[in-house]
């Protein structure tokens, strides 16, 4: 049996809802007036200045998504990367994660900004289903995969712009979005050899969630290490994306073809040719 989406798509709805999005993050990050430069300083201001905005974008895009009728296509792949290996990335990014962690100075916390931060793995949900969910099932009704990883990369790293208008300044912000735009390539290349988008949701949420812990209290002395690490494998990364591409016209037409109806057997149904 085939489950057909609600709402055919096209390249408008998915630019609609990344802007939709970013409005909304916007005008309730605003409306709390906390800078982005001071979400770290408690658990109060992390979870007005990011917290509550995560909130109210989850549930606007629950309510878009159920009425499109497009969470199979924005959660799975009709078909997987041919090529697994490029895995390693995101797997070595969920190693400095744990690094993360580990260099965290826990005993700093308190539990109103422990709560808070926990808040954060919303930022998994709402970013991941905005580009590489939603974004990405618009662009496959149209383009070819190779535009539709650089679009919905673009676009998630260009959001990010987004934090010039919270109080941070440009310069530190473009750094910030050339390394988004490699996160961005990782989170990618993990929805492709693992067929879910719900995989790169929670390395994506828990990944947030490690940045802002290792910046709260002391830092360790080797905290830097990761960020060094992460250009490394966020360069890899750029390389890998190129096998997660399809190589064969079944695996085109599934994904193209998954944009528009989705299989209820999920990520388990795929083309002959993918291994």
């Amino acid at each position: 049996m085939k489950s057909t989406v609600r709402v055919q798509p096209k390249l408008w709805i998915g630019f609609a809802i990344w802007i939709g999005y970013v409005l909304a993050v916007l005008v309730v990050s605003k409306l709390a007036g906390v800078p982005y430069t001071a979400l770290g300083d408690s658990g109060s201001t992390l979870f007005r200045g990011a917290g509550l905005s995560l909130i109210v974008g989850t549930v606007l895009l629950v309510i878009t998504t159920t009425l499109l009728g497009w969470w199979r296509p924005a959660i799975f792949d009709s078909a997987v990367s041919t090529h697994r290996w490029p895995i390693i990335a995101p797997i070595l990014m969920a190693a400095l994660l744990v690094l993360n962690l580990v260099l965290t100075d826990w005993a700093a916390f308190d539990v109103a900004f422990l709560a808070a931060s926990i808040v954060l793995l919303l930022v998994g949900f709402t970013e991941e289903i905005t580009t590489r969910g939603l974004l990405l099932v618009a662009l496959r009704s149209r383009l070819g995969e190779v535009w539709v990883w650089l679009i919905s990369t673009l676009a998630f790293a260009l959001m990010h712009y987004l934090n010039v208008f919270l109080g941070q300044g440009f310069l530190p912000t473009t750094g910030q979005v050339l390394f988004a735009f490699l996160g961005g390539t990782i989170f990618y290349i993990l929805r492709r050899t693992t067929g879910s988008l719900i995989w790169a949701m929670l390395l994506h949420g828990f990944w947030d969630f490690s940045a802002f812990a290792i910046g709260y209290g002391t830092s360790a002395a080797l905290g830097s290490i990761t960020g060094t690490l992460y250009l490394v494998v966020g360069i890899f990364a750029l390389v890998a994306v190129w096998w997660t591409f399809p190589r064969t016209d079944a695996e085109k037409l599934a994904l193209q073809a998954g944009a528009s109806r989705s299989g209820l057997s999920g990520p388990a149904s795929r083309s002959s040719e993918a291994v």
